[in-house]
């Protein structure tokens, strides 16, 4: 004779199995929710909010490399006191005067936090100076003008591996007019 035999199923709470297959479910909900967090309280570096009327100075700006072209600008930058202080040694054509003080703006690709804004004075023979908070390695977009805003130098400087830097629009004027 058959003998029946009493097997009681455990409550579906103690099983492990439905307790996995819900691991993935709530693993990406609450990645959904951090992701959702960080979008909310960080901000995106990289869009301008004013980028339509940055977009309408883009003539201006290139007017002003053109004309550091024609006054033949040249710049040595050098960095001195781990990074403190910047030199930079300012050349143009014969008969062009000197400013009497330059801007420089640092700007980091991707971290806004880190911008510079630094006021150069002249010591005398072309050499102007300023101080700054110290650069961290990496790539900065730099962008060096005269107190009247009639021309600019702009370009690119990794500092983690360049301690010194020699700009000329030259060669940038020439590869855009092509």
């Amino acid at each position: 004779m058959k003998r029946e035999q009493s097997t009681k199923a455990a409550p579906w709470y103690r099983e492990p199995w439905p307790w996995l297959l819900m691991l993935g479910p709530v693993i990406v909900i609450i990645a959904g929710v951090i992701t959702a967090y960080l979008a909310v309280v960080t901000s995106d570096g990289l869009v301008e909010d004013d980028y339509y009327k940055q977009g309408l100075t883009v003539n201006r700006r290139t007017e002003r490399d053109q004309r550091a072209a024609e006054l033949g600008v040249a710049a040595d930058f050098v960095l001195g006191e781990e990074g403190r202080r910047i030199r930079i040694l300012l050349r143009l054509h014969a008969g062009v005067a000197l400013p009497d003080a330059l801007s420089l703006r640092i700007a980091h690709p991707t971290r806004p936090g880190f911008d510079q804004d630094v006021a150069l004075r002249a010591e005398g023979g072309g050499v102007y100076v300023g101080t700054l908070a110290p650069l961290t390695g990496g790539r900065w977009h730099v962008s060096l003008e005269d107190d009247k805003r009639q021309w600019r130098l702009v370009g690119d400087w990794v500092t983690g591996t360049q301690s010194a830097l020699r700009w000329t629009p030259l060669s940038r004027v020439a590869a855009a007019g092509n």
